[in-house]
């Protein structure tokens, strides 16, 4: 279920905003710290977007702390380098519950590392709030909670949005190659988007499979020229998409649509040869997303902490807006219960539903995913804009053809 704009704004309404993300409180957090365990891939393939989450749960945290942290006492988050591999974040998350006696439990990036903090987290009866998680038929342990409102079906809601927003084209995709990185989550909706597109009556003319971590695109490139589809559906992960458009720009071929699931959003936005990718997007820097006053404030301090950085682009997008949220997710799961036992946690957020800055999210269907918020952005002048559906399009903005 989708949210229209007018109740979309009155969910951002009800966020407190008087100050660096929500309210202040009456005194400052004393006692010994709430720690929070996670990691992300400061190193390794991954690490381009896990910078983006690294920078937002630091401000999160040094925000949280001056609105009087967690249960009165402030809030310390431990961080592990995982190194973009999933048997490392395994041993990293049980490094935290056992030995660094974690608190709480934060998700590190992609679905192959939360996979593995999954199953931790399950083994020790802790609640794990996670951020880009892609597999929600995978997400079996009912203390788990996802900060993307992809919905409980992505492989089929992802294409969907797509093909809806191409229909606005003079000239819609008859045919699609659909080229996809065997990371998880990615190769998962790829498969749903060519079931998708069999529906839609496009013709699929390709479609080809790499090992994740690959970095030689030229005989992939080489593939989607012969094929010509009107429509590239890349399971791109990271810099992916950007070494596959590098090895289109050296044959001199570009599909008139093409769309990647899960780019580094800064260095492709920055690609000249990216004018025009289509994206999937949960949030942008402009209205009616930045119409949410704590929004607001998160892109001035994100911009500004991105920048300092060196971040090829230091706006607020999909991944900054989803680790945000679950960081809202994770506050408002331990004021919501006033406890940090996990299970009382849980409990009170699979009954409750959290307003974040991409809109009010429930938890309540499958693997405990709810609303699905999916929306399609694209490059456009060197930014990413929203352009479907025109209720969250950027003002002025719709969908260019080449």
């Amino acid at each position: 279920m989708t949210l229209d704009r007018r109740a979309f704004v009155a969910a951002a309404g009800t966020i407190g905003a008087s100050t660096l993300f929500g309210p202040y409180a009456l005194a400052q957090p004393t006692g010994a710290p709430v720690k929070v365990g996670g990691t992300l891939a400061l190193t390794g393939p991954l690490a381009s977007p896990s910078l983006i989450h690294k920078i937002t749960g630091e401000l999160y945290v040094e925000a949280l702390n001056k609105r009087g942290g967690l249960l009165g006492r402030p809030v310390e988050w431990i961080l592990k380098d995982d190194q973009s591999k999933p048997d490392v974040a395994r041993t990293l998350y049980e490094q935290l519950v056992t030995s660094d006696k974690v608190d709480l439990l934060i998700g590190p990036y992609g679905t192959g590392n939360i996979l593995s903090a999954m199953g931790v987290a399950q083994r020790y009866g802790k609640t794990l709030v996670h951020h880009t998680f892609g597999i929600p038929n995978l997400a079996k342990y009912d203390q788990q909670f996802h900060g993307w409102a992809l919905g409980p079906e992505p492989e089929k809601a992802i294409p969907a949005a797509l093909f809806d927003a191409l229909a606005a084209s003079p000239r819609p995709p008859k045919t699609i190659a659909v080229v996809t990185s065997k990371f998880p989550s990615v190769h998962f909706i790829s498969q749903g988007a060519r079931e998708v597109a069999k529906q839609r009556g496009i013709t699929e003319v390709l479609f080809l499979e790499w090992d994740f971590g690959n970095r030689d695109f030229g005989p992939i490139a080489a593939r989607i020229k012969d094929a010509n589809p009107d429509l590239l559906f890349c399971g791109a992960l990271g810099l992916e998409g950007n070494m596959l458009l590098d090895a289109l720009k050296k044959i001199d071929f570009k599909p008139r649509h093409h769309f990647y699931q899960l780019p580094a959003p800064g260095p492709m936005v920055k690609a000249p040869e990216a004018d025009g990718a289509l994206s999937i997007t949960i949030f942008e820097e402009h209205p009616p997303f930045t119409d949410n006053p704590v929004a607001t404030e998160f892109v001035r301090a994100y911009r500004e902490r991105a920048t300092r950085a060196n971040l090829p682009d230091p706006s607020v997008e999909t991944q900054a807006a989803a680790s945000f949220s679950a960081w809202q997710i994770l506050e408002a799961g331990v004021k919501g219960a006033n406890s940090l036992d996990d299970k009382v946690i849980a409990a009170w957020l699979r009954k409750n539903q959290v307003d974040t800055i991409q809109g009010r999210m429930r938890f309540n269907e499958k693997g405990n995913f709810g609303a699905d918020y999916n929306r399609i952005k694209q490059v456009q002048n060197g930014k990413w804009v929203t352009i479907w559906p025109q209720a969250y399009a950027a003002p002025g903005a719709k969908l260019q053809v080449r």
